[in-house]
């Protein structure tokens, strides 16, 4: 259950706890006939006592403390209910017939099927005691009926009531955390959306001039950096465009677009991967990537990527047969390490989701 609904229970448990004590010493002391009367009147006003510990805390009575409450509640009751004469049962001297159901309510508010069963418990036993202590005419049981289910409707009105509160406010909290909710992940679409464009934007920045170079025919295709230029942004942009894209697994997603352009080059590449995906962040994903495409892009004829994930750890892996001209570097969070092997040059990209 939320908090809110919790408050609004809280609520009607000091109320219902408030309005019980008026009824007691505002209405039934009056009413004490003799010792048993005021025995009974001091064990209910203990149960009370009881359980205001908790109800004006904001808490429930603890289901022990409330079942034996409840056994002491309805002993009492009968106490007092058994000590009248039947005739004057539910009349101006019973006292307790009526009081001892709002003791039930305080001690179980939050469990209303018990507390219904045990408010039917409690009526049934004045009606036992009125129809089993003397022959009665049809009239004045039916008098004695007629009371008695008033009280006892009106008590499990009055449960029912605070049930149906307690869950409006539920539903209403639930919504109004819904509405957070969406409004967050919509904040979140929205950010998502502005840093996107800013990327594209910054990109495109960056690849103007080298096809502004290419129009004017300052820039020759055929030069061999020049076509490391083209291709490395070709595979920026295809990155780019991968990284909005919603897929299980967004690192590998953004490696295979990676790997699927330097294959449209020509190059043979094999991609290995080994672990359980895991969850990484955009920023994250881009340093993971950046070294690899251009670890790609310098490739001559064939790669090896790898990515593996053990744990807290991240890596991506590039062999390539190719020495790129510039290496990329990763920031603190992203470890890289290019290392010459012969012909070939191997890079790799490390991240650990928690840093020792």
């Amino acid at each position: 259950m939320n908090e809110t609904a919790d408050r609004v229970l809280g609520g009607c448990r000091i109320a219902v706890l408030l309005a019980t004590a008026a009824i007691q010493i505002g209405l039934s002391l009056s009413r004490l006939d003799d010792t048993p009367d005021r025995i009974a009147f001091a064990v209910l006003a203990g149960v009370l006592v009881v359980a205001a510990w908790w109800v004006l805390r904001w808490k429930p009575v603890p289901w022990p403390v409330a079942l034996s409450g409840t056994v002491v509640v309805l002993a009492a009751s009968t106490v007092a209910v058994w000590t009248l004469p039947p005739d004057r049962l539910l009349g101006d001297e019973d006292w307790a017939s009526g009081l001892a159901g709002w003791h039930l309510l305080v001690l179980l508010l939050d469990r209303p099927a018990v507390a219904m069963s045990a408010l039917v418990l409690q009526m049934t036993l004045t009606f036992v005691r009125q129809i089993g202590a003397a022959p009665t005419d049809r009239g004045e049981i039916g008098g004695m009926v007629i009371v008695g289910l008033s009280v006892l409707t009106f008590q499990a009105a009055t449960l029912a009531l605070i049930r149906v509160v307690n869950r409006r406010a539920g539903e209403a909290a639930e919504a109004s955390a819904e509405r957070d909710r969406q409004a967050h992940r919509k904040a979140l679409a929205e950010e998502r959306e502005a840093d996107q464009r800013s990327r594209f934007a910054g990109q495109l920045g960056a690849t103007l001039p080298l096809l502004a170079g290419l129009a004017d025919r300052t820039l020759d295709p055929r030069d061999d950096a020049v076509r490391q230029r083209c291709a490395l942004a070709a595979t920026q942009l295809r990155r780019l465009f991968a990284e909005n894209d919603d897929v299980p697994d967004p690192l590998l997603h953004e490696v295979s677009a990676c790997v699927d352009l330097a294959e449209r080059r020509g190059l043979t590449v094999t991609l290995a991967v080994s672990g359980e995906s895991a969850p990484v962040p955009t920023a994250v994903r881009r340093e993971l990537t950046g070294p690899l495409m251009t670890a790609l892009v310098a490739a001559r004829t064939q790669a090896r990527v790898s990515v593996l994930r053990t744990g807290d750890e991240i890596r991506v892996a590039a062999i390539t047969d190719g020495e790129p001209g510039v290496t990329v570097n990763g920031s603190g969070a992203v470890d890289v390490e290019w290392h010459a092997l012969g012909e070939r040059s191997w890079m790799e990209a490390k991240w650990r989701s928690r840093p020792n």
